[in-house]
Formats: structure tokens, C-alpha cells, sequence
């Protein structure tokens, strides 16, 4: 696309002309947006975003950078196209749309060195991510309090109120999963296990609880590696090539071997393979099919237990385990209708439930959303944090690694120390009493 030609992008977005169309600026979409519901502003809420997509394809606006400045302020949370009465596919749009404005304009130095040379090649990623735990002792320093609700805090003063976690010492990929991992020596069905970046580099016990549980139920289970990324920063950034990249490198893959499922135990990974690979991945036509298969065998690992292996809460659930609450992530529910299997498997573990407010109100995450809006994405965590904390639980879980960060950021702001974990390590901890 030529650079700085209103014209040529005004007849790129036409392409989502079909999709613009069917907005009937009802404005249900308010009263569904967390953004909308701090801010206030019309230009924050999908429908002022389509009206500003079909302006620009009307070529009403002369300013491209403005309109993806806007249209990236978004969680992709897809709070109003579970709600849309017309069905309009907004997170599709707005992805699409994303792409074009970042054609039209370029991406800058440090996101296309980010994403092409470092996310869109797994190996590297990993040696990257290798190095960054060797020195992040400079970068961030240990909390103190509640390692694990907020593990460690920037040493910077403008980040220092953040919390984040440590990278792992030993990622999960560098730890010996063999013996879990029988992939002819077992009856039961052949499970490939996507791991997804949050839990490889940050979070392994959530992989480790999952590889513990299928053993338990003598699964076959398969990790490949070297995995990388699900593709969905590289897609929220406007950057296709890393994404069929990515999805080139996973195909080829998981070709090697053969599996009955693709179990994810990351909310976000599991809706992008199973809905943003078949839509917005280009390739050849072999390519296309086998990702559009893989997508029917896609299924979030509480999906596995509850629906597939069946689990269900014991008969007699010995000693009483303390009351947990549950935040559904928004694209486990919202995308997926995925809800009462984390709430079963969490019956499963010997807990009884204790329901939040609004638990499938968004946590303000958004992925890189919580970088460059860091003061609404904490507006609005702070909403969920206090719904958790009026629980009286001590125990939060999550199906989503990337809320799971957010919302033990927002406690961990607050100083409570309540633990924030995924149910599967609720249910794998089950399994040893």
C-alpha cells in the first residue's frame, strides 16, 4: 500500500464494509464496556470506533494515525460482540482494521524488533527470555510481600507501583516432562498440550499441574517443542507476517505428530487457535484445512476435564476445603461460552464456590492494553479486586494466565494477600490427598 495515500486505505477498509454495515448504532455496546465505563467518552466504545472506520473508508478523516491511535484503545475483550443484537464481529474488525492502519503506516523500530526478530522465532524467544532471567535483578527487585500475589516491583519510580512476576528460573520447556509424557504406552485419548508463553516463561506450575493431572488419568499427552507464541500480540499489533509466521511454525509442528485434542490451559490461546487461526491465518489451502481441523479439536483444559475425561466433585470430600472464588476470563466466557467447566473442576478439587460480583466483568488486562493504558486497565482492576475481596475468600482462581497477572497486580497494589491461581492447580493439588 502506498504510504500516506488516503485513498488506497480509504478502499482497504471499504473490504469491511460488509461487516461496518451491520452496526445499528443501537448502542447496546455501552452498557457492556469496561473501557465506556470509566471513561465516559463515545469514542471509547465500539460504536464510536465502526463510526470512525466508516468515515475513514469515506475518507472523512485525514488523520490514519489518530484513528489507530483510537482504535487501539481497546481490550479485545469482546464484551460487545457477546452482547451485539446484530452480531457484529467487532474483534474481528477492529484486528482487520488494525492491520491496515499498520500497512499504511509502518510499524515502529521497537514493534517490528519485538515481534518479527524476536516473538516470530521461537527459538530466539526462548534465548531472549533466557538471558532477560539472568539479569532482571537490575529491572525489578523482590516485593517482599505475598511472593505469590506480587512477586517482585520495577525499581523504576515511574513503574514501581506495578507488580509483576519473576521469569521462571527454569522455563517449562526446559524441564523434563518425559515421564508424563507416553504417547503410545496409555489407553486413554491423545492429548497435545499447547503451552502458550505466560505459562512457559512465567508461570510453569500452571504446566506442571496440567501435566500432573493428565497422568493422573493416564492420558497420552504430547508436548512439542519448540513452541512459541499463539500469535495474538503479533495480530493485536497489526503485524500479519509474524502472525503466519507463527502459525506456519506450529503447523509444521504439530504435523509430526497425531492427537485426538489440542488442550490449552490459556484462556486466550485456546479462542485464538480456535478462531483467529481459521479466520486470519494465509496460507496455502492444505495449510488452511488442517489449521480449520485443528481448531475442532481445540479445547480449554477445563473443557478436557469436565467434558471429556468426565471428572466430577467427589462423593465424599473428606476434610472441607476453604471457599473459592472465580473470575471468568473474557474470552473463556464471552468467546467461548466457557463458565460452569472451571467452576466444576474447581468442585472437582474439593472446593466449595463462592460467587463474586459480575465474575465475568473484564479485569482490565487487555494484553498490551495494561502497557500503554496502564491508569484505566488499573481503574478497572481495581473494580475486580474489590468484588474479590468482598468474597471474604482467600483464594481466587482464574482460567486465564494474563488476568491472573492483572489481578494479582491489583491485590498486590492493595497489599491482600490472597492467592490468585489457575483451577488446574486447585484440581492437580487435589490429587495428592
Amino acid at each position: 500500500m502506498p504510504r500516506n495515500d488516503i485513498s488506497a486505505l480509504a478502499a482497504r477498509v471499504k473490504k469491511l464494509e460488509g461487516k461496518l454495515s451491520r452496526c445499528m448504532r443501537c448502542g447496546m455496546c455501552q452498557s457492556v464496556c469496561p473501557l465506556f465505563e470509566q471513561t465516559g467518552r463515545e469514542a471509547d466504545v465500539a460504536r464510536g470506533k465502526l463510526a470512525l472506520l466508516s468515515g475513514l473508508m469515506a475518507k472523512m478523516f485525514d488523520d490514519p494515525k489518530g484513528v489507530a491511535d483510537r482504535l487501539n484503545k481497546c481490550l479485545l475483550c469482546g464484551s460487545c460482540a457477546a452482547r451485539c443484537p446484530s452480531g457484529v464481529e467487532v474483534t474481528d474488525i477492529f484486528i482487520r482494521a488494525r492491520t491496515i492502519l499498520a500497512e499504511y503506516s509502518g510499524l515502529s523500530g521497537p514493534k517490528k524488533l519485538a515481534l518479527r526478530q524476536v516473538l516470530s522465532n521461537p527459538e530466539r524467544f526462548n534465548k531472549v527470555a533466557g538471558l532477560a532471567e539472568k539479569v532482571q535483578g537490575l529491572v525489578v527487585k523482590q516485593d517482599g510481600f505475598a511472593p505469590e500475589t506480587s512477586c517482585a516491583r520495577f525499581r523504576s519510580s515511574l513503574l514501581s507501583g506495578r507488580h509483576v512476576p519473576f521469569l521462571a528460573k527454569i522455563p517449562f520447556h526446559g524441564c523434563d516432562n518425559a515421564a508424563a509424557c507416553n504417547e503410545n504406552s496409555r489407553a486413554g485419548p491423545r492429548v497435545l498440550f499447547f503451552t502458550g508463553c505466560l505459562i512457559d516463561k512465567l508461570m510453569p506450575d500452571i504446566g506442571h499441574a496440567v501435566v500432573k493431572a493428565m497422568s493422573h488419568h493416564k492420558v497420552n499427552l504430547i508436548i512439542p517443542e519448540p513452541q512459541g507464541c499463539c500469535g495474538i500480540p503479533a495480530l493485536s499489533a497489526g503485524d500479519p507476517k509474524s502472525f503466519n509466521q507463527l502459525v506456519g511454525h506450529h503447523i509444521r509442528l504439530f504435523q509430526q505428530h497425531r492427537f485426538d485434542y489440542l488442550v490449552t490451559a490459556c484462556a486466550t490461546c485456546t479462542v485464538t487457535i480456535k478462531k483467529l487461526w481459521p479466520a486470519m491465518f494465509d496460507g496455502c489451502s492444505g495449510e488452511r484445512e488442517y489449521v480449520s481441523d485443528l481448531a475442532d479439536k481445540t479445547l480449554d483444559i477445563n473443557q478436557f476435564f469436565i467434558d471429556v475425561l468426565k471428572v466430577s466433585a467427589p462423593a465424599h470430600p473428606g476434610e472441607e476445603q476453604p471457599a473459592v472464588t472465580v473470575h471468568d476470563p473474557c474470552h473463556l466466557k464471552k468467546s467461548l461460552g466457557v463458565a460452569a467447566q472451571p467452576r466444576a473442576l474447581i468442585r472437582a478439587s474439593g472446593h466449595p464456590l463462592k460467587e463474586m460480583a459480575d465474575p465475568d466483568k473484564c479485569c482490565g488486562m487487555g494484553g498490551s492494553f495494561s502497557l500503554f493504558y496502564h491508569e484505566i486497565s488499573s481503574e478497572i482492576g481495581s473494580v475486580k479486586a474489590q468484588n474479590i475481596l468482598d468474597t471474604g475468600c482467600r483464594t481466587v482462581a482464574s482460567g486465564c494466565p494474563a488476568c491472573i497477572l492483572q489481578i494479582r497486580d491489583m491485590l498486590g497494589q492493595s497489599r491482600d494477600d490472597i492467592r490468585v491461581v489457575h483451577p488446574v492447580q486447585l484440581y492437580a493439588a487435589h490429587l495428592t490427598k
